[in-house]
């Protein structure tokens, strides 16, 4: 048997080789396309201001999805029954899916982090029932750097689902603090004191003004609460500084710091 090769290429050659310069045009074409739309899509983020992370996120993700459309298309133009490839690749997202449910609830929760701006890098959180300085936010986990210098990372999951203290949200922060005093103390002068150390510290805003109140009789104590405004920044200096100048002071003017007591009296039982 002899072989015709004038209609082998008529029958086979010329439109397979057709339908393959097809598809290899719309796989190129495509492509182009779908880093154009990528690029797009990334400046017009970037001209709306939004965190760099969710920019090259939405860009990874949609240039993934694109490139699959265009494969899907090429192999369509060849001739490939894509109808069935399209199935294995929906029964194969789901199995990922259902095996990955963890990972991607921390993924989501990483997406809402970045989009939602509960908090930034450099702020101080409590999340997750960790206190720390915010060093990295990432799709499926967030870095914190906590007081003592530890690096403590928590899926974004825990951190979405609990409540979070951003403690660097706003630029100012009321110093809360309580000194007692004795029930003999001169009352008047104590908080004549305590006012004019809040007046005189330099880091304490006249507006909000300081509040020095009377907050309890308490067993063995007249308690004043004390609550000087300071910028975020310099939180602990005023609270440090504050206590420390107290206590020099009240030892100075003779106003004592009273123990915890407790009367008993004693009858006699004949």
């Amino acid at each position: 048997m002899e072989w015709d090769i004038n209609l082998i290429a008529e029958q086979y050659l010329i439109p397979w080789g057709i339908k393959l310069g097809l598809g290899l045009v719309v796989f190129v074409l495509g492509r182009w396309i779908a880093r154009g739309i990528v690029s797009v899509v990334k400046r017009v983020m970037r001209k709306a201001d939004a965190d760099e992370i969710l920019v090259n996120f939405v860009g990874s993700i949609l240039g993934a999805l694109l490139l699959l459309v265009v494969v899907v298309a090429a192999l369509d133009q060849i001739g490939v029954q894509t109808t069935s490839l399209v199935a294995v690749l929906g029964a194969a997202g789901l199995a990922i899916g259902l095996a990955l449910q963890d990972s991607l609830k921390n993924f989501a929760a990483g997406v809402m982090l970045i989009i939602f701006r509960p908090f930034k890098t450099g702020d101080f959180v409590e999340a997750a029932g960790v206190a720390g300085v915010v060093e990295e936010i990432n799709i499926f986990n967030t870095k914190l750097r906590t007081p003592d210098n530890k690096a403590v990372i928590v899926s974004n999951g825990d951190v979405t689902t609990a409540s979070i203290t951003n403690y660097s949200a706003k630029d100012t922060r009321r110093v809360d603090m309580t000194f007692g005093i004795a029930y003999d103390d001169d009352f008047s002068k104590a908080r004549a004191i305590l006012e004019r150390i809040l007046d005189e510290h330099e880091l304490v805003l006249k507006d909000p003004a300081p509040v020095v109140r009377v907050g309890e009789l308490a067993d063995s104590s007249v308690n004043f609460v004390v609550r000087p405004w300071a910028k975020t920044e310099d939180y602990w200096t005023v609270y440090h500084d504050v206590t420390e100048t107290v206590k020099t002071t009240f030892d100075a003017q003779g106003i004592s710091f009273p123990f915890p007591q407790m009367d008993v009296h004693l009858e006699k039982v004949a």
